[in-house]
Order: structure tokens, then C-alpha cells, then sequence
């Protein structure tokens, strides 16, 4: 399907919060999203989500790409297909990645419009992207995601009496503070499933010690224990010395990178994020290959509502036994924009027959949070 494109824009906003979202590398002292909206000749549009949430200034950088580098190479222009564009995209910006030393960057302003593009598709059509894309049940599981180290089983608590039935702790922060926040939150969740974070925390030795700590509480995996750039044989390595299955994907950005992740049987669980890299075109093969080896494919999240969403047509698309990934922490930019995903009914979410990702942003309600360098206006 043909797509002539008229506007390409990029929406920056910042939401502020009360309490900091912690990872063992870093502090999110507000959320920020950066939405991408594309609108053909036609008056058709089409949403995406840009990854924007490290460093501090990630979301306007991200912007400044979109209107300096992507506008010039798609306003006025006609494209065969999303998948079209996303390979495209991808070859004329390659030299450009090296040579600016910024790959990741990059590919995640081509993945957001890459959502947007499919989106866009969709909405032409009149169908539901989960449907699109070759999906046999709208209905997804879903577990609450990046529980701090402060605390968590009272967010933990909050949640199940939200109806997630299933839940994932932030570690890294030492083992006795570990230890104690996995204890309190087995005896808020009781045996619900529950995984483990370590936002690439260790050297291998240290990760192999901490998930022999861990295995008592029975956690369903462990996930980026080690940093995301070590080689596959450290991965597999540290998988053949715990019982725990390891799960990465999130900081893999291309298709030779889950093939090698999938080649070392290193994982139980893989999880690209549709925003960082690859968006539909992509993460929907990448995702079938993750199924297809056997591996569980779980689509890592955490951004604003948009991004979630995609995140979930893309899992209903491919089923399996995965689960999506929603952040537990308060943010005023993915509750007032991700639709059905606000309200998990024993667990599981259903995405409707509205066509595309089945929502549109309501701009105005975002006013307060929009700020400026808003990215192209062409």
C-alpha cells in the first residue's frame, strides 16, 4: 500500500512525578515520550513512539533527529509500504550512524516512525493492526513492571487489586536489600508469577552468585543480569550455572543480534522493544523466529501509552505464550493515552477492532505536559 506523506512531526513531552523511577544505572526524574505523527496527502494519520528515556535530554535530541535528519528523507515523498520505508530508511541513514557515532539514536527515531507508518497503514484499511498483522485473538497477558527497591510490595499490593496478576522487581541494588524486597513481595503476591530485573548489574561471577540467592523465591526469569554487550558465550555460560531462564532483548538493535541471541539457547525469554529498534517491520519476525526456536517471546516496555500499545498488537499478532510488559509507576503520558491496557482484567488485556493501534492521542488532554523543540513542522 502506497503512502504519500504530507507532515511528519514529532511531539515532545515531559510528565513530572512524585517518586523517581530507579535502575541500577540510572534515575528517571520525570517521563518523557516523544510521539510521532505522520499524515498522508489524504488527511490520514498515523502514531508512533519514539524510545527517549536516557539520557536527561533523550526526548528533544530524538525530536531534533526527526526533524533534521528523517523530514527532509519523507515529507513529499511517496512509499511503497512501512516495510518499505524502514528498510529504506535504515541504508540511508547507516553512514550517517557511524560516522555521528549515534546507531541507537537513530534507529529508534526509524522505529517510531515505523509504528507510525504501520499505524497509518492500518487505519487505510479499516482494521486492527493485531488483526493486520495476522492475529487470531485480541487478548494479551500483561504483568506490572519496574517495581523500585523502595518499597515495592505496597505498589506490588496496589496492583494486584488493579488485576495484574503478575509482577517484576527492580535488583541490583546489593543482595541484602535484593533479598529483603523479594521476601516482602512474595508475601504480597503470594505464588503469582514474578521476575527479576538487574538492568545489566554484574560481571558473570556475581550474577552467577546473586541467582543462586534468588532461586528460592522461584522468579520465572532473570532478566539482563549481565551487561547487554557481553559475548554469547558469557550468556551461556552463566544460563548453564543457574536454574533460573535468562531474559534479554531490550538492547539488542538488529536482526544479526537475535539471531546470535537465539543461536546461543543462552535464553528462555527474549524481548525486543518495538521502540528502541526495528518497530513493526522489525520486531514481527524477529518475534515468529523467537517462537518458532522455542524461546518465550515477551516484548520489553517503558515508555509512554503509544509504544505500549504497539507493543501489545504486536503480541496478539504473533501469540505464543508471552506476556507485554506495563510500567507500574505513575505516568500521566501512558494512562491518558494507552486505551485498553489501563484496566487488566485478571491479568489480561483486549485490544478492540478500532483500526490501527485503536487510539488516537487526544492532544489537548496533553497540553499541560507538552514543551517545546517539538521537532518537525513541515
Amino acid at each position: 500500500m502506497s503512502i504519500s506523506i504530507d507532515r511528519l512531526e514529532a511531539l515532545v513531552f515531559r510528565a513530572p512525578i512524585e517518586i523517581p523511577v530507579q535502575t541500577s544505572f540510572g534515575i528517571m526524574r520525570d517521563r518523557p515520550a516523544v510521539f510521532i505523527r505522520i499524515t498522508d496527502t489524504d488527511g490520514c494519520t498515523g502514531w508512533g513512539e519514539v524510545w527517549c528515556n536516557f539520557p536527561t535530554v533523550g526526548a528533544e535530541h530524538r525530536a531534533r533527529l526527526i526533524d533534521s535528519v528523517f523530514s527532509p528523507l519523507l515529507v513529499g515523498r511517496t512509499i511503497e509500504s512501512a516495510s518499505s520505508a524502514f528498510f529504506e530508511l535504515t541504508e540511508l541513514t547507516a553512514v550517517l550512524a557511524i560516522q555521528s557515532a549515534e546507531p541507537g539514536p537513530i534507529a529508534q527515531c526509524i522505529a517510531g516512525i515505523d509504528i507510525a507508518l504501520w499505524d497509518l497503514q492500518a487505519r487505510r484499511s479499516h482494521l486492527p493492526l493485531w488483526k493486520m498483522l495476522g492475529g487470531h485473538s485480541p487478548h494479551v497477558r500483561v504483568y506490572a513492571s519496574g517495581l523500585n527497591p523502595t518499597d515495592p510490595q505496597v505498589l506490588a499490593a496496589d496492583k494486584l487489586a488493579q488485576g495484574y496478576r503478575a509482577f517484576k522487581l527492580k535488583v541490583g541494588f546489593g543482595l541484602e536489600r535484593d533479598i529483603a524486597n523479594l521476601r516482602a513481595l512474595r508475601q504480597a503476591i503470594g505464588d503469582a508469577p514474578l521476575m527479576i530485573d538487574a538492568n545489566q548489574a554484574w560481571d558473570c561471577d556475581t550474577a552467577v552468585a546473586m541467582a543462586h540467592a534468588f532461586e528460592a523465591f522461584e522468579p520465572v526469569w532473570l532478566e539482563e543480569p549481565l551487561r547487554a554487550d557481553r559475548p554469547m558465550t558469557e550468556w551461556a555460560s552463566l544460563a548453564s550455572r543457574t536454574k533460573i531462564r535468562l531474559a534479554a532483548g531490550e538492547n539488542i538493535a538488529s536482526f544479526a543480534g537475535f539471531d546470535a541471541a537465539l543461536a546461543s539457547k543462552a535464553f528462555g525469554v527474549i524481548q525486543p522493544d518495538l521502540a528502541k529498534w526495528g518497530g513493526f517491520t522489525g520486531c514481527l519476525s524477529v518475534a515468529r523466529a523467537i517462537i518458532d526456536r522455542g524461546a518465550r517471546f515477551c516484548p520489553h516496555y517503558l515508555g509512554a501509552g503509544v509504544g505500549l500499545l504497539a507493543s501489545a498488537h504486536l503480541l496478539a499478532a504473533v501469540g505464543g505464550d508471552g506476556m507485554l510488559e506495563v510500567d507500574a509507576n505513575p505516568n500521566a503520558l501512558r494512562e491518558l493515552t494507552c486505551g485498553p491496557l489501563s484496566a487488566p482484567i485478571e491479568g489480561t488485556i483486549s485490544l478492540t477492532d478500532a483500526p490501527g493501534l485503536g487510539v488516537e492521542p487526544d492532544i489537548n488532554a496533553l497540553r499541560e505536559f507538552r514543551r517545546g523543540n517539538q521537532g518537525s513542522q513541515s
